[in-house]
Formats: structure tokens, C-alpha cells, sequence
């Protein structure tokens, strides 16, 4: 088929045409920002300090889950009723707990998360330099040859050597 004709021409724009219009088709309206640009600024950057409790390795700006947007909202109508960033991170830890924050505070509670992979660390040192020891003197202790052993073995080398 050539594109020399004008039928062809036209039908290639008409089906460039359709395949545009049903593209936009499935587009999704963009989410709308907050009418005050202060109050969208300071979301952003009290969401980049909590943890999306669903997909648990965003951050609560970064995170597209239908929970992330109920709390983005709900973090924006406590910063219209003027709560401090603290009074907000506070009210959420209390509703969801300590895993809402990316920087939960050090305190009994938390030890685990702050110094547990460090313990599991030592740990692992430790037990791996123990197994290194035992194996170690296993194969010394097997690699030597007892007096009995010694003179077996000599008696085979010298039955190998006359035979």
C-alpha cells in the first residue's frame, strides 16, 4: 500500500487520530494540590518523614496507596487547624504507632530497631570466629598421626616399595 494516494494519507491520519483519542481515554485526572502553596510545602516535607504503613519502604510523600493519600489528607487538615509538626507526628504515632516514623525515637520501645541489626552483627562476628576455631582445631587435631599411625604407615611405604 502506498502513501502516495490521498485515500491512504487520510487513512492513516484517521487511525493516528482514533488511537489518540482512545489513549487518553484511560488517563487518570492529576491529583489536586493544595489550594494554599505553604500548606502542600509543609506536607511534603512532614510526609518525607513517615513511613507509608502500607508499602512500609516509601516514605509517605513518595507512596501512590490509597492509605498514603487518606493520610496525606488528614496530615493537611491537621496543618490547616495549625498543629505544629511535632503535635502531627505525634497525634499519628499515637493513632498507628512507632513504625509511622522513619526516625522513631530512641527509647526502650525501640531499642530493637536501633541497635538490633548492630547486636545481629556481633553476633554473627562472634559465632562465625567460633565455628572458624572449632573447625580449625578439628583438622589439626585430625591431620596429626598418633605414634601407632605412624609406624602403620611406614610399614605400608616400605611392603609398597618391595612389592
Amino acid at each position: 500500500m502506498k502513501l502516495n494516494s490521498p485515500w491512504s494519507t487520510c487513512w492513516v491520519i484517521v487511525a493516528i487520530a482514533l488511537l489518540t483519542a482512545f489513549t487518553s481515554v484511560h488517563a487518570k485526572d492529576a491529583a489536586p494540590m493544595a489550594e494554599d502553596p505553604v500548606i502542600e510545602k509543609r506536607l511534603i516535607h512532614i510526609s518525607e518523614e513517615l513511613r507509608c504503613l502500607v508499602c512500609q519502604n516509601e516514605s509517605l510523600a513518595s507512596s501512590r496507596a490509597e492509605l498514603a493519600n487518606d493520610l496525606r489528607e488528614e496530615v493537611r487538615k491537621l496543618i490547616r487547624q495549625d498543629k505544629s509538626d511535632t503535635q502531627i507526628k505525634e497525634y499519628l504515632v499515637t493513632r498507628y504507632g512507632d513504625f509511622v516514623l522513619y526516625r522513631p525515637e530512641v527509647k526502650p520501645l525501640t531499642w530493637v530497631l536501633w541497635f538490633g541489626p548492630f547486636l545481629l552483627l556481633v553476633l554473627g562476628v562472634w559465632g562465625m570466629s567460633v565455628y572458624l576455631r572449632q573447625r580449625q582445631t578439628a583438622q589439626a587435631q585430625s591431620a596429626s598421626l598418633s605414634d601407632e599411625d605412624r609406624r602403620k604407615v611406614q610399614e605400608i611405604l616400605k611392603s609398597g616399595d618391595a612389592a
